[in-house]
């Protein structure tokens, strides 16, 4: 247990003693986990063993800290980096520059090269032995950087980075090899319907057989995004799960050219155009799911790199009590659906899962009594009984003309994908005020900025008041993995900052990392809200100055729960951990 007592004495010290006291000692007193009394104790002890014992493990014996606090003041005290997931940032063939009874032995990973210089994390950054050895065998500088022994300890067990994953890629690579294809790929034009993975079709081409696999992992991991990116001499692929990029496998170089013209061939592109960026889409169905991948290319100096987005055509049916919504606050936006008029705004950055919520609200209506119709860009998830409409800017089929015509539909209620300009703000205003509800999304950083946007858009402040029904600002932070989840002790700084919002109990958890995690302690994503529902004080303020200031200084007395509050709430629920809800609510 670390022991915080007696602590913030650094600047008791004379320049004689800090010149005499070890580094790693310096750091953990000007952190405050250490009182110089402390420090001085283990010191004493140290010398007792005859030197035998490093101070960092007189420390840990005396729990004076935690394995992780001590390794980040040792990385301070070298001044080199910290690398808490040194899987997100490995190259599997770079970890190849080692041999694997080295990399075991002395628990070190090569994570990727800097010039002339290899990056190698491990856990022992002081130990001047092993970094010899590592230049060495790899005839090059060494670099280290320090990470959990937990973390490395993972890679290590599974064969490396995503070990699985890679070597069924080198697998499709082999056969690609022992065909004697050479570098000529066969491409295979078929009509797919349903995405299987290499080893279930052996008629198919290698280079199919590889893009199907990328396609079938990212699905299964649960991937947003499918990066192809081709560097000089090497390339990998990136998948994005739970907004966090992370690699998972590298193919030979030399296959980027076939690679992406398999993608651009089952996306209906140009193959021959490599010089202009270029955007396309592919359906299929991965183990019976339909899925739909937006592609885009962009040429570069190595070549062309490719993105996909993936869309699973079934995550609209979520409903809003799988969102992460408090109760209170849930029941409190259902009655804001509930309204027979007006629109509803739900705000945030590109990511922060917007679409996902207004498709759940769309889910919540009964769509067999009312007419439902959405204007989008595009369309990202099919709505049983809901009429979805793309917009087509060069056909002259933007927001505002789809939304004219859409009034002259009958509609109920109708979902303009975004708010993009003045004419699209006002047609959505006029459609609250003549008895229909109207879903939209805006980019603002919060709930009460989504006024000023609209008054900037030119929407007069009368008319704002009178159609404005609610914003919801959200965001999305990871939750903590249900399967290696543990209590955890905060620090000061944490519980005085929950504190100061009135947050005085709960069992706040983090993930320990584990196979299920892919080592991170977390799994999943829930989302962070705050909800601004006008009443008459804030209509009142509205049809006068509407001076954001005033406007959140009349939510505050009113007891209004920002992004922050409902995040620390979470964090004291056990769902999510503090660093996730300040990296959210920063932006």
């Amino acid at each position: 247990m670390i022991d915080r007592t007696n602590t913030g004495n650094a600047s008791k010290l004379t320049t004689t003693e800090v010149r005499t006291l070890p580094r790693v000692g310096q750091v953990l007193i000007e952190d405050g986990v250490l009182s110089l009394t402390q420090l001085r104790e283990a010191l004493r002890r140290q010398a007792a063993s005859g030197e035998r014992l490093l101070l960092g493990e007189v420390l840990l014996q005396m729990e004076l800290v935690s394995p992780t606090v001590l390794l980040q003041a040792v990385a301070r005290s070298l001044n080199i980096p910290y690398v808490e997931r040194p899987s997100d940032e490995a190259d599997p063939a770079i970890m190849k520059m080692l041999p694997e009874s080295m990399r075991r032995e002395h628990r070190i990973i090569p994570l990727r090269r800097e010039n002339d210089v290899l990056v190698v994390a491990t856990a022992d950054p002081q130990n001047d032995h092993v970094l010899e050895l590592a230049q060495r065998e790899s005839s090059m500088r060494v670099r280290f950087v320090a990470s959990p022994a937990e973390a490395l300890d993972a890679m290590l067990s599974d064969g490396g980075l995503d070990g699985a994953v890679q070597e069924k890629a080198e697998e499709i690579v082999a056969e690609m090899i022992d065909g004697g294809q050479g570098s000529g790929f066969t491409l295979q034009e078929k009509q797919i319907e349903e995405m299987v993975g290499s080893s279930e079709n052996d008629d198919m081409g290698p280079v199919v057989k590889l893009v199907n696999f990328i396609i079938c992992s990212a699905v299964e991991e649960g991937a947003s995004d499918i990066h192809i990116e081709p560097d000089d001499g090497n390339m990998r692929v990136r998948f994005r799960i739970d907004g966090v990029l992370g690699h998972r496998m590298s193919p030979p170089w030399r296959m980027n050219a076939a690679i992406s013209s398999r993608i651009k061939i089952m996306a209906h592109m140009d193959i021959s155009e490599r010089r202009m960026p270029q955007d396309g889409e592919i359906s299929v169905r991965v183990g019976g799911r339909p899925i739909d991948l937006r592609v885009s290319t962009l040429p570069g100096k190595f070549g062309e790199k490719i993105v996909m987005r993936v869309v699973d055509g079934s995550g609209g049916r979520l409903g809003l009590e799988q969102l992460g919504f408090q109760p209170a606050m849930l029941e409190r936006f259902q009655k804001v659906i509930d309204q027979p008029y007006g629109i509803i705004l739900v705000t945030g950055p590109t990511g922060s899962g917007k679409s996902t919520t207004l498709y759940s609200v769309l889910n919540s209506f009964d769509r067999a009594t009312i007419n439902v119709s959405t204007v989008e860009d595009p369309v990202e998830s099919n709505v049983e009984g809901v009429h979805q409409a793309q917009i087509n800017p060069k056909a002259g089929f933007t927001f505002a003309s789809a939304l004219r015509s859409l009034l002259r539909q009958d509609p109920d209620v109708i979902m303009v994908g975004e708010v993009r300009d003045s004419e699209t703000a006002q047609i959505a205003v006029q459609a609250a005020l003549t008895g229909h509800v109207v879903l939209s999304t805006l980019h603002t950083n919060d709930a009460p900025s989504a006024i000023t946007r609209l008054g900037n858009l030119g929407v007069e402040n009368f008319l704002i008041a009178a159609s404005l029904r609610g914003v919801l600002a959200q965001r999305l932070v990871r939750r903590v993995c249900s399967h290696c989840s543990a209590p955890v002790e905060l620090d000061e700084a944490q519980k005085t900052s929950m504190g100061l919002y009135g947050y005085q109990t709960g069992t706040p958890m983090r993930g320990k990392g584990c196979r299920k995690c892919r080592e991170t302690g977390l799994k999943g994503r829930l989302g962070l809200y705050e909800l601004m529902v006008p009443d008459q004080k804030m209509n009142d303020l509205l049809c006068g100055t509407c001076d954001p200031a005033l406007i959140r200084a009349l939510l505050r007395e009113q007891g209004f729960e920002s992004l922050w509050d409902d995040g620390m709430q979470k964090v004291l629920a056990g769902l999510t951990t503090p660093e996730e809800v300040h990296d959210a609510c920063r932006h």
